[in-house]
């Protein structure tokens, strides 16, 4: 296309020499050319030389001669040594080599304790691929770019120096680190001691015990509880010492919390080897004894647990997480739980407090939540100043052992590289080494505030459970299991070797840590028994407490006044767009009584009474800020900024002098992590109203894993309370399959054991009055809220100041329209919702004065006295229909319909109107949903059909 524009252009083509003539002559003497010629020469004078001045051209040809006579002299020869030009040429060849092994050298590191690969082919580092050869190995290069120690080193030593360093038990990752500052730190930690430790000898026999403890209890366990499934840590057993060098180190360079994650392996020898179970306790769980008395219980291995240890830097708080099966979803759980704590703290840099999280390799490269959860790693509503990752590696996930099969990817730890978190893979063979990579581990992260992987490579022993036998599918790699003699023996050998312990130390050892589990004692000491830490949260005022305990919501009229003053005002000189200028407009007149409230203004008085009375409010959600359906604006932004991470204001958190914190985040696109993360955050704080709200309701089955695992069952399993608020846009309002419904069958479905609250709101002081609830009853269970879509704007949603200052949450709300003669009232119509609008209007409609309409706000637990309470109003009554949205098989019909026949009278007959049983939530057509709607409220006031309960 190119060649053809400058072929057919008049400037170029048959023209070229035409025009060269005209531009050479206008450059000796402008006026011998043409006017319209030299018009259009003048301007190009203007435009910058190609080296960027603006002189103005010369003429060319005797620019053109010179270079002529030039060439007729032959061509020009620049005289350089021979010698000087190789030795150049090595110098750069011997940088290349330093850089080749930062980069490669992990892929030629001795890292696998099973030796089942060959080393790959990598011509890189080789020094042969640079065109050295064996005379070049006394030749002596400057290495002042590396930190090895010397300025200069010959050939020979400085590929012993990269050799130590990068390719023996430590295969280090981090060239892709954006920030140099972080390559040079990583640089010199491992170059300057050729990731070689030295330990002392006391230090040597301290990794030893761990190793004893670790493979000490598995040993003990298997022969005590033979076949009982403890998903063995055998083959793995350094992890015990990285994770106590860890530990150790974070509390002496100030940390004074620690949340742990992890999935089941290794679990036990967790809990006991190192935050200090008893293991009588233990032993117990294995006999079927239970301390706690729970409605559900959990296995054994998915137990959390907490205690604190002394370090060198004062007492450290350790907690492990409970986790399900579900192997990475507790990752998003501990980083929230952490975030509280900094909160609670003060801490924003992570510098008390630390996440560890531990991985097994196939979960670590399989799981999607991995990725969530590190995607919130630097993010400022998330970040929790970094976390160590420690991956147990040991070659197979259930039995899936080919590199082929499980992943796509090099290491499993690939995934890491996506926040440039470096890794550190490291041999289970060697302890030291181990202990190491934990140090530098730690370091790095209090440093940077940055996660960092320490991948530790190992095998196991013994099948995915007790019960199974790996070598049906796996014979090789078994069979190499089956020789080695266990890192524990190899490392007391070594140790023994260097006389480090005698000859029969390590026995000693195993002897001694056998008497300890015979007398059921702690294995780590010191524990700290009765240590009180002031930050520590009493759960105590909350638990055993009922949900029909009272709770006085309601605000005084002059404070709802000033409130509303508060979070209508914006600074001088800040310009909101005319859209938002007009709702605060109009708030401001509600906060006056001059207009009902509408739901944006009750949700925002219920934050600003809270976080003037003490309680912190933290609302996340992809849209929270301004809200999904733009009623919100919790964040006011200034349309005059000028950069683009200034110029915002919250007016909540303005409201008083020594108010609790408002906190309102625009998430990351994500449902799973970001719910987990809150889950977290409100069971590690009580005080604060945590909200997340779903972008739409439909979305909220992204994180089902959360709800099912955690939200609904965490307390019966566990133990673990939650005051976690879920905000779930829902309403059929033609929108589709995807963004009507919030699928409240399934959480009603859940609902058991008084585990949680669910509820539908129509009203704007409905959700005044319930999020209020939430914190200032002391009942902390999770709360699930079906907000609405088109009732934030509907003026008969609206209320009145007074509602907010005289009253409550109402679970259930009887029929309203005083024209209702209650003795005329045959049929009750029962409905949570959006539909209740819907109803009433039809039946305004048909002019029907013998149906009743009634909401039920409070789904679950059903308020079985406020709704018997309504019905009873009715004396005439003979039918009650149940009117929903939803879909017959969804909603919450199957769910609702034995706690409204409990509370009808003999005789009374119950049916149901809605849309018909389907396999979607929504139909996508409008036609079709409008028809549906129409069937719905005919079906609601005529002659009943169908299903049909007498009682």
């Amino acid at each position: 296309m190119m060649q053809q524009s400058t072929s057919n252009s008049y400037l170029f083509g048959g023209n070229a020499p035409y025009v060269e003539e005209l531009y050479e002559a206008y450059l000796n003497n402008p006026g011998s050319v043409p006017d319209n010629w030299r018009a259009y020469f003048d301007a190009m004078q203007h435009v910058p030389a190609v080296d960027g001045t603006n002189k103005p051209d010369v003429a060319h040809a005797s620019v053109i001669a010179s270079f002529a006579e030039r060439a007729k002299a032959g061509p020009i020869r620049t005289v350089v040594a021979s010698a000087d030009a190789e030795m150049g040429r090595k110098r750069v060849a011997a940088t290349q080599l330093i850089a080749a092994y930062r980069y490669l050298g992990s892929r030629w590191a001795n890292l696998d304790p099973l030796q089942r690969q060959e080393r790959p082919s990598i011509p890189e580092l080789d020094p042969t691929f640079y065109g050295f050869t064996d005379a070049d190995m006394d030749t002596v290069f400057n290495i002042s770019n590396t930190y090895f120690g010397p300025e200069t080193a010959t050939l020979r030593d400085l590929l012993n120096f990269l050799r130590d360093t990068y390719t023996r038990s430590i295969g280090a990752e981090y060239m892709y680190i954006s920030d140099p500052a972080e390559k040079r730190w990583l640089q010199e930690r491992l170059e300057s001691i050729r990731s070689t430790p030295n330990f002392t000898p006391e230090k040597k026999k301290h990794i030893l015990e761990r190793l004893t403890a670790a493979e000490g209890l598995e040993r003990y366990l298997h022969t005590k509880y033979v076949g009982q499934k403890r998903f063995s840590l055998e083959g793995g057993e350094t992890f015990i010492a990285s994770i106590d060098e860890i530990i150790q180190r974070a509390g002496e360079k100030g940390v004074q919390e620690i949340v742990i994650g992890m999935a089941h392996r290794g679990r036990l020898n967790v809990l006991v080897n190192t935050l200090g179970k008893a293991p009588k306790e233990l032993f117990e769980e294995f006999e079927g004894k239970h301390g706690d008395d729970l409605p559900a219980g959990d296995v054994k291995y998915h137990q959390g647990f907490s205690s604190d240890i002394s370090t060198a830097g004062g007492p450290v708080h350790l907690s492990l997480a409970f986790n399900p099966s579900h192997l990475e979803i507790v990752n998003p759980v501990v980083e929230g739980s952490v975030k509280a704590r900094m909160d609670r703290r003060g801490d924003t840099l992570g510098k008390q407090v630390l996440p560890i999280l531990v991985h097994g390799d196939a979960a670590f490269a399989g799981q999607g939540v991995v990725m969530e959860t590190l995607n919130l790693a630097q993010t400022r509503g998330y970040g929790t100043g970094g976390t160590v990752h420690i991956v147990i590696n040991n070659q197979i996930g259930f039995t899936t052992s080919d590199p082929r099969d499980a992943r796509s990817t090099i290491y499993c730890s690939d995934v890491v590289k996506m926040i440039e978190a470096p890794v550190l893979h490291v041999n289970a063979d060697d302890p030291e080494a181990v202990v190491l990579a934990s140090q530098i581990a730690m370091d790095y992260r209090l440093q940077f505030q940055k996660d960092i992987v320490v991948d530790i490579i190992c095998y196991r022993k013994l099948g995915h459970n007790e019960q199974d036998t790996p070598a049906l599918t796996q014979p090789l790699m078994y069979k190499k299991i089956g020789q080695h003699p266990g890192t524990r023996k190899l490392y007391a050998d070594k140790l023994v070797a260097q006389t480090v312990i005698p000859a029969d130390g390590g026995e000693q050892m195993q002897a001694a840590y056998r008497d300890a589990m015979d007398a059921g004692k702690h294995t780590i000491d010191p524990v700290i028994s009765n240590f009180k830490n002031k930050y520590a949260v009493d759960w105590l005022p909350f638990l055993n407490r009922k949900w029909t305990d009272s709770a006085d919501t309601a605000v005084p009229m002059t404070e709802l006044k000033r409130l509303a003053g508060r979070i209508t005002t914006v600074p001088e000189g800040f310009k909101v767009h005319s859209l938002v200028e007009k709702v605060l407009g109009d708030r401001a007149n509600m906060g006056k009584g001059e207009l009902n409230l509408d739901w944006g203004m009750g949700e925002h008085l219920a934050y600003a009474s809270l976080v003037a009375s003490g309680y912190a409010v933290r609302l996340t959600g992809q849209d929270a800020g301004r809200g999904t359906f733009v009623h919100r604006h919790a964040v006011l932004h200034d349309q005059n900024r000028e950069r683009w991470d200034a110029g915002t204001y919250v007016p909540l958190q303005n409201i008083a002098e020594g108010q609790a914190p408002f906190t309102v985040i625009d998430s990351v696109l994500s449902e799973e992590a970001v719910l987990g993360f809150e889950y977290g955050y409100s069971t590690a704080e009580p005080n604060t109203l945590t909200i997340w709200e779903a972008q739409f309701g439909d979305f909220v089955n992204g994180a089902q894993v959360v709800i099912d695992q955690f939200i609904s069952s965490g307390e019966v399993k566990w133990g673990r309370a939650s005051g976690l608020v879920m905000m779930l846009p829902h309403g059929y309002e033609g929108q589709g399959p995807e963004h009507s419904s919030a699928r409240p069958e399934r959480f009603l479905q859940l609902c058991a054991d008084n585990n949680m609250q669910v509820v539908q709101p129509t009203t704007a002081s409905q959700i005044f009055h319930v999020l209020r609830r939430q914190m200032v009853r002391q009942f902390r269970k999770p709360l699930v809220i079906l907000t609405p879509k088109s009732l934030l704007r509907n003026k008969d949603a609206g209320s009145s100041l007074n509602e907010l200052a005289k009253g409550a949450f109402q679970t259930v709300i009887g029929e309203v329209d005083e024209k209702i003669d209650a003795k005329k009232v045959k049929r009750v119509v029962a409905c949570s919702g959006k539909v209740y609008y819907d109803l009433v209007n039809a039946r305004k409609t048909r002019g029907q004065t013998d149906t009743a309409i009634i909401r039920v706000e409070q789904l679950y637990p059903f308020p079985h006295k406020s709704f018997a309470a309504e019905l009873k109003k009715f004396p005439n009554l003979a039918e009650v229909v149940w009117a929903q949205d939803e879909p017959q098989n969804q909603g919450p019909w199957f769910q609702i319909q034995h706690n409204i026949f409990e509370s009808m009278d003999a005789g009374q007959r119950l049916a149901y109107a809605g849309r018909p049983a389907s396999a979607s939530p929504a139909v996508g057509y409008y036609d079709k949903h409008y028809a549906q709607q129409k069937d719905l409220l005919e079906t609601a006031f005529s002659k009943l059909k169908g299903f049909i309960l007498t009682k």
